[in-house]
Order: C-alpha cells, then sequence, then structure tokens
C-alpha cells in the first residue's frame, strides 16, 4: 500500500537540489525564495499540506545556492529532513515584517547579488527588496522550471509508482461499467480503489465523462452505447500518475458505429508516441495529428509529469510557444490522443519517458470493449 513518506527519500532530495543549484548556477542567482508548494517540496523535501484552493505568496523555502542550505517555514521538526537543522526553519507569522527580518537574517550571511523568486505579491513585491537591499531581485520560476522538467531516476521511479496505483483505480472503475450505472458512482468506485492503496488525491476533478454528443438531457447516467472516457490520474507522494482510456458500455461496437473511432484514436497513439523523440519539438506533435487526419484538439496534447505543473506543455492555443516546445532527454510527459465524429469522442491519455533511445510508454497497452 502506498503511504506519504515523511520526508522524501534521502536519494530523491539530495537529486531534486542537485538539480535546482545547477538552475541556479546556471541563471546567475545566489538565493531563491520559493512560494509555491511543489517548488518547495522539489527543494526541502518536506510534503505541504495538501488543499483544493489558492494560496497568497508567502516565502516559505529558501535556498542559498553558495552553501546549499535550506530554510523552511515550519514550526515543528516532524517531517523536516536532517539536512536541515532547527536554526533553519522558522515559525509562521500573521506579521509579514517578522518574515522580512527572517530574510534579511539570511541575506546577511549569504551576501547575494542576485535573487530570484518563483511567484510575487503586490506586498512582498515591495518587502524582498528591504529584505535583501544590496540585490537585484528577479523572476527565479524560470530557472526552477527548466529544472524539473528533467527528471532524476528516482523521480521517474515515483511516476511509475504513481501511474500503477492509477491503472488499478481504473481498472476497478472500468469493471462497474454497466447501463444504468452514473458517472458520480463510477468516480466514486475510482475513489474508493486509489484509497486503499494509500492515496486520496485525485489529480483531476472530472475522472469519468460520457462522451456520446447526443446526451440526454442532465441525465448522467450510461446507456447502451455510450462512450466513457476515463481520466485516471492521482497524486501519490507529490507525483502525478496519468492514464486515459475510453470505452464502450454494454454492447457491440458496430451497432452504433464506433470501431472505426477506435481504430483511428489506435493510429493517432502510435504516432504520437513516435513523434516522442529526444529532442523532438512541439511542432512534431501537430504533425502527427496531420498525419493522421485529426483535428488537433483545444486540450493540451502534451504535458509534463512531476510535482504538480511541470513542463513540457504542446496546447494548440498558444501556437508559437507550442511549436517550439522541446522534449528533453529525461522528461515524462503524458501525451493525449483525441478523436470524434458523430459517434461520439475517444480519448486516451499515455505517459511517455523520454529516452536517448526514443519514447518508453509507461502507461499499459490499452484495451476496448468495441
Amino acid at each position: 500500500m502506498a503511504t506519504e513518506v515523511l520526508p522524501d527519500e534521502r536519494a530523491l532530495r539530495y537529486g531534486r537540489r542537485a538539480r535546482a543549484l545547477a538552475a541556479m548556477e546556471a541563471h546567475d542567482l545566489d538565493v531563491l525564495v520559493l512560494g509555491r508548494p511543489a517548488n518547495i517540496r522539489y527543494v526541502a523535501g518536506v510534503p505541504l499540506l495538501w488543499n483544493a484552493g489558492t494560496r497568497a505568496f508567502g516565502p516559505g523555502c529558501v535556498l542559498v545556492r553558495s552553501t546549499g542550505d535550506v530554510h523552511l517555514l515550519s514550526t515543528w521538526d516532524e517531517g523536516v529532513p536532517d539536512e536541515i537543522p532547527h536554526e533553519h526553519l522558522y515559525g509562521i507569522t500573521w506579521n509579514p515584517v517578522n518574515l522580512v527580518s527572517v530574510l534579511q537574517r539570511i541575506g546577511d550571511a549569504a551576501e547575494p547579488r542576485r535573487v530570484g523568486t518563483d511567484a510575487l505579491s503586490p506586498l512582498f513585491a515591495k518587502l524582498l527588496p528591504m529584505a535583501f537591499p544590496r540585490a537585484q531581485v528577479v523572476d527565479g520560476e524560470r530557472a526552477l522550471s527548466l529544472a524539473r522538467r528533467v527528471k532524476t531516476d528516482e523521480e521517474v521511479s515515483a511516476i511509475r509508482a504513481a501511474i500503477a496505483i492509477a491503472e488499478a483505480g481504473l481498472a476497478e472503475a472500468i469493471a462497474q461499467l454497466r447501463p444504468g450505472v452514473r458517472e458520480r458512482e463510477l468516480t466514486g468506485v475510482f475513489m474508493d480503489a486509489i484509497a486503499s492503496r494509500g492515496v486520496t488525491t485525485p489529480a483531476t476533478q472530472d475522472v469519468v465523462r460520457i462522451t456520446r454528443p447526443l446526451r440526454r438531457g442532465a441525465d448522467d447516467h450510461v446507456h447502451p452505447g455510450d462512450l466513457v472516457a476515463f481520466d485516471a490520474a492521482v497524486v501519490a507522494s507529490g507525483y502525478t500518475g496519468e492514464v486515459g482510456r475510453t470505452w464502450l458500455a454494454g454492447t457491440d461496437g458496430n451497432a452504433f458505429g464506433v470501431r472505426d473511432l477506435f481504430r483511428r484514436w489506435s493510429e493517432l497513439r502510435e504516432r504520437l508516441i513516435e513523434a516522442c523523440q529526444p529532442g523532438a519539438r512541439g511542432s512534431a506533435l501537430f504533425a502527427a495529428y496531420e498525419a493522421a487526419g485529426e483535428a488537433v484538439p483545444a486540450r493540451p496534447i502534451v504535458r509534463g509529469l512531476g510535482l504538480g505543473f511541470d513542463e513540457p506543455l504542446v496546447v494548440r492555443d498558444l501556437p508559437e510557444t507550442a511549436v517550439a516546445e522541446r522534449l528533453d532527454i529525461g522528461a515524462v510527459v503524458v501525451v493525449t490522443g483525441y478523436v470524434a465524429d458523430d459517434a461520439g469522442a475517444v480519448i486516451g491519455h499515455e505517459a511517455v519517458l523520454i529516452t536517448p533511445t526514443g519514447p518508453e510508454v509507461l502507461t499499459s497497452s490499452p484495451q476496448w470493449s468495441a
């Protein structure tokens, strides 16, 4: 059974932190002030309390390049790794001036010239220059994003484990697919299945969705011939694992003319995976859709997997950046295939590791009821 480890394992922490320090060196950052939960966990190795809302920016973690020291916003030592000593912890406060005092003490010791931050609020845009009066405050998110897009071996293992849980939940939900069942019931089966494996956080809001266009008002019951898309995604030990499959409910595919949809999706899937070569650009993924004769959907067709949202990102509505986006060796991505016609839509998600010799598919081969 998967359970949350406190803190993250040593090899995972040290590998990520080394990449973060290398990124600071490459971008000439002396100090990195972090407020985003995924970035804090990446550097410190400490899981943060998950919630569904947004968080205001606050300096939750500080990384000093010259010493490799990590300073962490925490009121206790439990779950904090040994390499972060108690004197490097600072407590929660409602007075932001107290946080400025903490940062000033860190700055006095580090004497930074350039301080990077992964986000800012109007208040901290004024306070950070007070905390580091002799330093230039610059954008540090880009440096950390580039570090996070290429995974360490330990991160790949964590993603594999998350995918295994997602696939187990998917299998149990598909086993309960039958005419008359509701979308929310299938979602409940998936949630129960992953919870029994020690994971209680899905990575998407809509796990199950009927894709046939001829819906019956607000009816969310599955009817014979419905195409049902499953987006099985979980967050396990901080890492996202995802697999997507579409299933035909309660009848033979020939009766509803959907066999051709599955055939087209399978062809598109093979083209998309083949396009995931090391160093390939986002344009290659668009070309795969074109070669298969399918329209590129509005949803992202490539997304990075990792701690929260990772690069690369290839999406139709950002054409300039998407075409130039690159698939680096060591990146783990979700590739989305989408085909649709009057019979409905078939949607699938595959997790792919970009290796020096080509794409390695981390998800199981798809099986269809059609």
